[in-house]
């Protein structure tokens, strides 16, 4: 309710700001409601140590080394073990079946193409192999 207090007879000019208090005072009882309930921050999990030792081989990075030039076939190796492309999905599948961290690195030769590499990204992804990288002669050579 408001009251105006002036002439009688004459029209006043000054808008009715009761209602609109009463809206605003239910929007801010229910923000109030509201906003306790959503959640803050992101959802995290703490990694956890190992529950036993790992063996040394099992620290040790993977590489895959493509090895030849454009017209010849590619030579595979698996730090510094020689393999066949036939071989090459079955080793890489049991060196990972051991271990938790499925990431191996390729290192290709400059003068090959890029399908020979392919061909050992297609063998380690078959593997399950999670994280491939490319080491390339920059990464190499420590830049």
């Amino acid at each position: 309710m408001s009251m105006s207090t002036g002439k009688k007879g004459h029209l006043s000019s000054e808008p009715n700001v009761t209602p609109l208090i009463d809206v605003l005072l239910v929007l801010l009882i229910i923000f109030m409601i509201i906003v306790p309930t959503t959640k803050h921050g992101l959802h995290t999990q703490v990694p956890l140590p190992p529950k036993k030792k790992q063996q040394n081989n099992s620290n040790l990075n993977i590489v895959v080394q493509v090895l030849g030039s454009a017209n010849a076939p590619a030579t595979y190796k698996i730090n510094q073990t020689t393999v066949p492309l036939s071989g090459l999905e079955g080793q890489l599948a049991t060196i990972f079946a051991s271990r938790a961290d499925k990431t191996m690195f390729i290192k290709g030769d400059p003068n090959l193409n890029f399908e020979q590499v392919e061909a050992a990204v297609d063998s380690a992804t078959g593997a399950g192999v999670d994280h491939i990288g490319i080491i390339t002669p920059k990464v190499a050579a420590g830049q």
